[in-house]
């Protein structure tokens, strides 16, 4: 009977774990599908990026009404009905905006194909609230974290694969001897089996006798920090409202937009300037490391999605190759592979070893990780002859990983100055070295998420669980920075506009120093702090 259950355990922890396969396949294909919608319906640079509005919007709404929910009730909705079944509705939700991208390429309105992205994303945003807990409890509490860190290695593999497949589904591949003539409604057939396995997971949770996943914690009040998170709504629905808003007032629609991330950062910087005379009706916001770290987060996210997803209009560029959509896909995947390379060799501090067999591996991992890279372009026909330089981008990462040590603070400030000194070349510079300095901010970033989580929960105490779902919100970056560098590019050119990142990593070399000071006031000896799971 025991024998069995772990079986049926061990079933449903590879079931989960595909899952995360395609979560990271959906956020990565559309460095792909983004300039080729571009082309496709005669876009600016700017409404091109308005995918990644609405798909990392959908996470932050689906989070929006998981919080607020909660707070109405004074119950942890996703634990009263259960993770388990959090994770079904969440599989359904995305599975139905799947079947919805049908309908939606047929429609030929870009407008409708936003829509189910944005749909797939809720149902995402549900899955990755319930899933974590629940990949930690398919087994011995000691080995969550492994999990975890195996979970998220699918992740950044279907992350590498996304770019890949999309493109060979759009364009056919560099073997085929006539070239496929691209229509979108080609990509169908992929939205009918992702829609295809997501049914399929779900009903495979509602047959199965999985272990119940709760929680006893309290949800605690915080009345106060309602403010700042209902004027970040409006600072998001502000991309939305720009055009018409520009239209009735006559004022330029570009201040609109930029208002929006203004919004954003001013009502965070309100909170944590705040005078708190009551700190408990604030809740986790009453910590300074809280709302510097969701602040980290949202400009982390912003910078990791928008690096790649106006990457391929810098390409289209003759001073960049002057590649078509179709030739793009090696660069696209070698970015979401900078971050699988990365997150590998961090996960290697996850297993108990021995020092000199983690320090060979921290060299050994990161370079296989690479051939895995390559070797996943390799087989779409592309020559990836010019991608092999990019190893001394690796071997400087792995230099970087042996200086920080694993510790949070100096890791995250050490890859911060490489991010800003890889925008920098790529600004100052075109052709190869441009294009692999601004791709090599995937190395940089791949370690980010932990760090900065880590930082930003320490000392939380009982508000710890508030201050991860106040975190997992700030995802909402990846929806406004990269329609705010679109907006950019349109004005001022597509290389210039990588000033955006470049200032990102420069607030987070300043997070790095201001959270620590944060934490030494408050006693905590930022040494002792250890990562937290990837993102």
């Amino acid at each position: 009977m025991k024998q069995e259950a772990q079986k049926n355990y061990g079933t449903a922890l590879y079931s989960i774990i595909t899952v995360f396969f395609f979560w990271g396949f959906v956020a990565a294909s559309n460095g792909v599908f983004i300039p080729f919608c571009k082309t496709h319906f005669h876009l600016t640079q700017f409404e091109s990026q308005l995918i990644d509005y609405t798909f990392y919007g959908g996470y932050f709404i689906g989070s929006l009404i998981l919080y607020f929910a909660s707070q109405a009730s004074k119950v942890d909705i996703l634990n009263k009905i259960g993770y388990k079944k959090g994770i079904i509705a969440g599989l359904v939700i995305s599975a139905a905006g799947a079947l919805l991208m049908i309908p939606a390429v047929h429609s030929g309105a870009f407008g409708f194909i936003l829509v189910s992205f944005f749909v797939i994303a809720v149902g995402f945003s549900l899955q990755q609230t319930a899933a974590q807990p629940f990949v930690v409890a398919l087994g011995p509490e000691e080995s969550g974290t492994h999990r975890l860190n195996l979970a998220g290695g699918i992740n950044n593999f279907g992350g590498l694969m996304g770019p890949v497949i999309v493109s060979v589904v759009l364009f056919g591949t560099a073997n085929d001897a006539v070239a496929k003539v691209v229509d979108i409604t080609s990509i169908n057939n992929l939205y009918y089996i992702l829609a295809g396995l997501f049914f399929a997971v779900a009903i495979f949770y509602a047959v199965t006798k999985l272990p119940d996943v709760t929680s006893n914690e309290k949800i605690e009040s915080s009345p106060k920090s309602n403010g700042p998170i209902v004027v970040m709504i409006l600072g998001f629905l502000m991309i939305l409202a720009a055009s018409p808003l520009s239209k009735v007032t006559g004022v330029d629609e570009q201040i609109f937009i930029y208002s929006s991330l203004a919004i954003i950062i001013l009502s965070l910087l309100y909170a944590y300037t705040a005078k708190k005379d009551n700190p408990a009706h604030w809740g986790a916001m009453k910590y300074p490391q809280l709302i510097l770290g969701m602040l980290a987060i949202f400009i982390y996210v912003g910078t990791e999605v928008t690096i790649q997803s106006n990457l391929g209009t810098l390409l289209n560029l003759k001073d960049f190759g002057g590649l078509a959509e179709s030739d793009i896909k090696q660069y696209i995947s070698l970015y979401w592979g900078s971050m699988m390379i990365g997150r590998w060799t961090g996960a290697i501090s996850a297993f108990n070893l021995k020092k000199n067999t983690k320090n060979i591996l921290t060299v050994i991992v990161p370079f296989v990780a690479f051939g895995v890279v390559l070797l996943v372009s390799h087989l779409t026909g592309t020559n990836v002859g010019n991608l092999y330089v990019y190893a001394v981008s690796v071997a400087i990462m792995i230099v970087a990983f042996f200086i920080g040590q694993e510790k949070p603070a100096k890791t995250l400030a050490i890859f911060g100055v490489l991010g800003v000194l890889s925008m920098a070349i790529g600004l100052l510079t075109t052709g190869p070295i441009a294009i692999f300095a601004f791709i090599s901010g995937g190395l940089c970033c791949s370690i980010m998420w932990p760090s900065i989580f880590a930082l930003s929960i320490t000392g939380l105490g009982k508000y710890t669980s508030q201050g991860s779902s106040f975190l997992i919100m700030m995802i909402l970056g990846g929806a406004i920075i990269p329609p705010i560098q679109g907006k950019l590019a349109d004005t001022h050119g597509i290389h210039g506009s990588y000033i955006i990142p470049l200032i990102g990593f420069a607030y987070l070399i300043f997070f790095a120093w201001k959270v620590s000071a944060e934490l030494r006031n408050q006693g905590i000896n930022v040494e002792d702090i250890a990562a937290e799971g990837g993102h």
